[in-house]
């Protein structure tokens, strides 16, 4: 039986369930069950299958369905691991992964003459349909390069999304005037390929230098040797955050709106970042901020880029 059509034991399969091959990137990673005397041991699958499943439909704790594990167990294996930083290591370990299978590819080295700036000699006629065939030939058998993607980015761009609370009640919120949203702000740095690297969440007017400031902690020389540069939009010229860029010996690009721009514009590479926030948003959860502390804000971040990277990773395989 495909493992799509595969059934959980006891209940019909769900359409965020892990898949087998979804599992076998997962299980090694995450902590053992914690024993429970006289009763079976708790199935970590099921578990992540109910985080995944809360996470993508946008359910309260007290309204998941009776066929998956109680919101006591559940919750309690999502602060746990929250707390043991298994949610990043899931996310790290998946990254690396995600960027060694997806190479870089580069077009073909030109010709010396070319290279060294020389016009090749025009043709005496146009060639005949036999030697178009042969060149035609020639091209398909040299297809571009593909070079091997190193597990850590060289190169960030960070951007902010503004998030409503509700009445829930919890920490750090505020009004971000630009956006006219009360409530909190997410900020993230992403790879080139849109992977998600770091997550920050704070009241929503905090200024995106301030917030880049605090990614910038994340990203350590020791977890990201490679790192030389960040980009972002205007505001991202903040004092604070370019003085910590020099003292890391980052360089920062600026990629703004072209002046008199109304409407949308496609801005390069600052596109990366506003298309995994629109991947972000097909987890309902992510709609609003629907969290008490910042700190589960990051996690459920966290949770539905692991969501993506799984995806991607098995449609490779």
């Amino acid at each position: 039986m495909p493992e799509q059509n595969a059934r959980s034991e006891g209940r019909k399969r769900y359409k965020t369930d892990a898949t087998d091959a979804e599992w076998d990137l997962l299980r090694d990673l995450i902590p053992p069950a914690v024993p429970k005397r006289g009763r079976e041991p708790t199935d970590l699958r099921e578990i992540f299958n109910t985080i995944r499943y809360q996470n993508h439909t946008g359910c309260q704790w007290d309204m998941l369905p009776h066929d998956l594990p109680a919101r006591s167990t559940a919750f309690g294996y999502y602060t746990a691991w929250q707390e043991n930083g298994v949610w990043e290591l899931l996310l790290d370990t998946l990254r690396r992964k995600v960027r060694v299978a997806t190479p870089r590819v580069k077009e073909k080295a030109e010709e010396p003459d070319a290279a060294h700036g020389e016009a090749p000699e025009a043709p005496a006629a146009e060639p005949k349909a036999e030697e178009r065939a042969k060149g035609e030939a020639k091209m398909e058998e040299s297809p571009p390069i593909e070079e091997r993607r190193e597990e850590t980015p060289s190169f960030v761009i960070m951007d902010s999304q503004s998030a409503k609370t509700t009445e829930v009640g919890g920490e750090q919120r505020g009004y971000d005037g630009g956006k006219k949203v009360k409530g909190r702000k997410r900020h993230i740095a992403v790879d080139t390929l849109g992977l998600l690297m770091a997550v920050v969440v704070t009241a929503a007017n905090i200024s995106d230098g301030r917030g880049a400031c605090q990614l910038l902690k994340q990203m350590t020389p020791e977890k990201f040797p490679r790192l030389k540069g960040a980009c972002g939009d205007g505001r991202y010229n903040d004092k604070r955050f370019i003085a910590s860029l020099e003292k890391r010996g980052l360089t920062l690009e600026v990629k703004s709106r072209p002046p008199g721009a109304k409407g949308f514009v496609l801005l390069k590479k600052r596109w990366i970042v506003e298309r995994t926030f629109a991947w972000l948003g097909f987890n309902r959860r992510l709609s609003k901020d629907y969290e008490r502390t910042v700190r589960s804000s990051e996690t459920r971040v966290r949770i539905a880029a692991i969501g993506m990277m799984l995806k991607r990773l098995t449609k490779m395989s």
